[in-house]
């Protein structure tokens, strides 16, 4: 379990600290591609909109992007946080060294824009819904 877990203090009242603690040890895992940590930050009935749910869906999609992108990362821009809910703005960005949606290697480097929407129970993702971000990924690459 994450260290820091929203909610753990004041009776179940998430502090906007908390979960921007919390959001960032969830970054720095992504970003250092440790899906076996990741999966400690997703709850297993995870909903995602217009996604397969579950974590394993999760974590398989993540591990795609890792594969087709080894250098990916994100960086955030800014994280509105109301009650158990996180709005995040990030950007990601990698070089596309791996076949990705069906997509070969084009050693192009992408940098995408990705807006997410996370709600937080129990110090896990219980639903998310993003901007699609293969879309945004895949829009580069053709372009």
């Amino acid at each position: 379990m994450p260290s820091t877990e929203p909610g753990t203090r004041n009776n179940g009242r998430v502090e906007p600290w908390e979960s921007r603690e919390w959001f960032a040890e969830y970054l720095d895992v992504c970003n250092a591609h440790d899906l076996d940590a990741l999966r400690e930050f997703v709850d297993p009935q995870v909903r995602r909109a217009h996604l397969p749910g579950g974590a394993d869906a999760w974590i398989d999609d993540m591990a795609d992007l890792f594969h087709a992108f080894p250098d990916w990362r994100w960086r955030r821009i800014q994280l509105v946080i109301e009650d158990d809910r996180i709005a995040a703005h990030l950007r990601g960005s990698g070089t596309h060294s791996g076949v990705f949606h069906g997509l070969s290697a084009t050693r192009r480097h992408v940098n995408v824009a990705e807006f997410g929407i996370y709600r937080i129970a129990g110090g896990r993702i219980v639903e998310h819904a993003d901007s699609e971000l293969h879309l945004r990924i895949r829009a580069q690459l053709e372009a």
